[in-house]
């Protein structure tokens, strides 16, 4: 792939990715990484289908944060007890906007903060979603409803 079809491809998808990583990862390390997924996508951008790149995008970000956030818990036990290790959006960060929905998230599961944040907030389809998380559309559609299911019934106990 050359620079211009490189640059073409993927410097769209700059800001959803690091916007992606801010919410996930300290702020200081999200230029690294950042630029770790974009490194990724120059030396395996040419596989990806033509439209299906921010999916991809997403997922080699995701597996850069869980990498990431293992060796900082090799480096750093106490930073790995005070952090839990998640990839959606933390209720602390939630809690500025509604302190009702990040105690409604906070119950939520792992999967369930996931599947939400990342069509929720990051505003990606159920077929992203799935490309994104290396699943299908329909296991995606089924975590969805349970996800949106579980949070208003949190929503629902805490008024």
């Amino acid at each position: 792939m050359s620079p211009d079809e490189f640059s073409t491809r993927f410097h769209q998808h700059r800001v959803p990715i690091t916007k992606f990583l801010y919410r996930r990862v300290e702020a200081n390390d999200v230029d690294d990484l950042a630029s770790e997924v974009f490194g990724v996508a120059w030396r395996k951008g040419s596989t990806v289908t033509v439209g299906e790149e921010l999916p991809w995008l997403y997922r080699v970000a995701t597996n850069l944060v869980a990498n990431h956030r293992r060796k900082n818990a090799r480096a750093s036990r106490l930073l790995a007890t005070l952090f839990a290790p998640d990839t959606a959006p933390s209720a602390e960060t939630l809690a500025v906007a509604d302190i009702s929905l990040a105690a409604a998230w906070d119950e939520l599961s792992t999967t369930a903060r996931e599947v939400l944040a990342l069509t929720a907030i990051d505003g990606l389809s159920v077929t992203e979603v799935a490309a994104s998380l290396g699943i299908t559309a329909n296991a995606v559609s089924v975590r969805l409803a349970r996800a949106r299911t579980q949070l208003r019934a949190a929503l629902d106990n805490a008024s």
